[in-house]
């Protein structure tokens, strides 16, 4: 069954935690399908892949790009997982169904307080459909921790 996350961003900026969250996807021997809502926002995140650490980047590519099934994180504004994935993550309001999200064994859901009209009608879908559903927030901190 699917296990559906969400990131409710208070504390810390979508640049600051996904590049974190598909380094745990790779290192789990994962792939990962980006849905972005915006092609600026695909192209702010691919930039930030490259150069969110001084001593490496993230492996990644763009959906329509040449090797596109080969990329370990593949960046889309589609539904397609050419890549074949396993983990979802949506970013920036990226739609998708409930059911769509069923075809992955874990989708994240990432967003911010202007997104959260958006996430708590996902979340009632995500719920609906009967996929398994956990909400997670920042300490003051900095940790996540399960809130639901």
């Amino acid at each position: 069954m699917t296990e559906v996350l969400f990131y409710h961003l208070e504390r810390s900026t979508l640049a600051q935690v996904l590049p974190a969250l598909l380094v745990r996807t790779i290192e789990r021997g994962q792939r990962a399908l980006v849905r972005c809502g915006t092609p600026e926002g695909l192209e702010e995140i691919d930039g930030h892949l490259w150069t969110f650490r001084d001593e490496s980047f993230l492996p990644h590519g763009r959906a329509g790009e040449d090797h596109e099934a080969a990329q370990p994180v593949l960046l889309t504004l589609g539904e397609a997982a050419p890549n074949e994935a396993k983990v979802l993550f949506l970013v920036e309001g990226a739609p998708v169904s409930a059911e769509a999200m069923a075809s992955f064994a874990r989708a994240v859901v990432m967003f911010d307080a202007e997104g959260a009209p958006d996430a708590r009608e996902a979340w009632r879908a995500v719920k609906g459909a009967g996929l398994d559903a956990t909400y997670w927030k920042q300490t003051p901190q900095g940790r996540w921790e399960k809130a639901g």
